[in-house]
């Protein structure tokens, strides 16, 4: 899952917010740490990387991220709303200056007309701008729509 080609994105991440002077956070559900294991495989990564949560269950948003219940009750834990509060979570209960977030339908099952196997919703929150939210269809079985998140999230954390 974590190959060459993401490794290096993750080592090209890590240098920039390293001359940037940025700490990263992740908060994690359908990727389930692989973002934070991405960045952390790099040899000398913990003067970028602050934390990583891995909130796979609506408790854990709740609990570890402060995500509302109410919010994921009404939205869905796979939603626009859902992102944003994980990624914000993530940067008030860290150290970090960039915190992003995963949240989707990895599959095989568990989709809907609505919301289909390979959808995810990202967040990206940074301190003292406002949060970004994206959100993708991916193609292909889980191993494909986790790698696939995984990338567009080491994409989403480059400091511009």
């Amino acid at each position: 899952m974590i190959d060459d080609a993401i490794l290096a994105r993750a080592d090209r991440l890590l240098a920039a917010c390293r001359a940037a002077g940025l700490m990263l956070a992740t908060a994690e559900s359908c990727t389930g740490g692989l973002v934070a294991a991405a960045l952390t495989a790099i040899a000398g990564s913990s003067d970028v990387v602050e934390r990583g949560f891995v909130t796979y269950s609506n408790a854990a948003k709740t609990e570890l991220l402060g995500v509302p219940a109410e919010l994921i009750a009404a939205e869905g834990a796979v939603s626009e709303a859902v992102a944003r509060a994980m990624a914000e979570g993530a940067l008030a209960h860290s150290a970090a200056d960039i915190a992003v977030s995963v949240t989707g339908i990895a599959g095989p099952g568990g989709g809907s007309a609505t919301k289909p196997v390979g959808l995810v919703w990202f967040g990206l929150a940074r301190r003292g701008a406002p949060t970004r939210t994206r959100q993708e269809v991916f193609p292909g079985d889980r191993g494909a729509v986790r790698r696939a998140a995984v990338v567009q999230a080491l994409a989403l954390l480059a400091p511009t």
